[in-house]
């Protein structure tokens, strides 16, 4: 960052810091005047306060009953920004998550971040010791897409049998459909108070035949290019998983909370002829799209969330990942988990 960019967050981070009575006594009554003077110019601009800041815009249209305005360079420097600009809409009444709760927390390596921060503070995390009782606490960093997810919920209660193996780890090991597996994977569920499920992406290796499809990629072993693919994965596909998801939880834990996240972390990789950055951006935006259309759906559900832990990254701090561009900064998945814990847990 160069002197004068340091210099413009500066007079940001002031702004921020000051109520604008205070600001109009001191020296910055001159942008006031600024301001007014263009209201004054034009009777199709009216002045327009957020939190510290003030702006102008046309007031000649209709903005319904509600409207939050995007937050200025001058606003994410407010103490409260990210409860105020980020998570403002998406809250729980009052934190619910208390440590005689049991949670489960599976779907991409971004969970595991989540697990460990609760773990810390004493909270009753299945798989916390490392039991690998369940593909969900041995494997559950690796069910990146919402197939995977769902799969978990519909094999565990007898919904779904598969007839490839679809299951495998991170070193390339099949998870096998084991009988003992499915039934301690079901008493989890069983006893579950609170799911946090984290979706990574949106792209997928599936099989050709069946459109069932695999945790991640396929063992280069296992490839048959006649039976197996490769897709982007539609919106319409994740809210139908995300439905699935939520209807067998309600069906056998009525009463659980269900909090949604999506990841921050970007694709390591794409299969698609495009480069990575916008195949990435096309990944997320699916699952945030999708997540934001089950959310419509269901706004009734007074036990289910969405935690924007994908939105607070991509938007509040200057620099949140490490040298890879993929892994987030521990300092920045302190700050999301502080947020997380001031807002969700007792």
């Amino acid at each position: 960052m160069n002197v004068l960019a340091e210099l413009e967050d500066l007079k940001h981070f002031i702004r921020a810091r000051v109520p604008l009575h205070i600001q109009d006594r001191l020296g910055f009554h001159r942008r006031k005047r600024r301001l007014d003077a263009r209201v004054k110019a034009d009777p199709d601009i009216i002045m327009i306060a957020t939190g510290n800041d003030r702006r102008t815009e046309g007031h000649d249209w209709y903005r319904g009953e509600q409207i939050n305005f995007m937050p200025s360079r001058t606003n994410l420097f407010e103490k409260n920004a990210i409860e105020d600009y980020i998570l403002k809409g998406w809250l729980p009444e009052k934190p619910f998550i208390s440590k005689s709760d049991h949670i489960t927390a599976f779907g991409s390596c971004f969970a595991e971040h989540v697990t460990d921060f609760l773990v810390r503070r004493g909270y009753n995390v299945f798989g916390k010791k490392g039991s690998r009782d369940s593909y969900v606490t041995a494997c559950g960093e690796g069910m990146v897409n919402s197939f995977a997810v769902a799969q978990q919920f519909e094999w565990a209660y007898g919904e779904k049998e598969f007839d490839e193996s679809l299951w495998f780890d991170e070193a390339g090991a099949e998870a096998l459909y084991d009988e003992g597996v499915r039934a301690r994977t079901r008493a989890m569920f069983d006893k579950t108070d609170v799911f946090l499920i984290t979706l990574g992406l949106s792209e997928v290796w599936y099989n050709k035949q069946t459109n069932d499809v695999f945790w991640r990629a396929i063992p280069r072993s296992r490839f048959d290019p006649s039976r197996h693919g490769f897709k982007v994965t539609t919106v319409g596909e994740n809210v139908a998983n995300l439905d699935t998801i939520r209807r067998i939880i309600r069906q056998h834990r009525p009463n659980a909370g269900i909090v949604f996240t999506l990841s921050p972390v970007p694709l390591l990789a794409t299969f698609r002829p495009v480069s990575c950055v916008t195949a990435n951006s096309v990944s997320k935006a699916v699952l945030r799209v999708a997540i934001d259309e089950f959310f419509r759906a269901h706004s009734n559900d007074r036990r289910l969330f969405y935690f924007p832990s994908f939105e607070i990254v991509k938007d509040y701090p200057e620099h949140p990942f490490r040298g890879d561009n993929r892994h987030v900064r521990g300092k920045v998945v302190e700050m999301i988990m502080n947020n997380f814990a001031k807002f969700y847990l007792v």
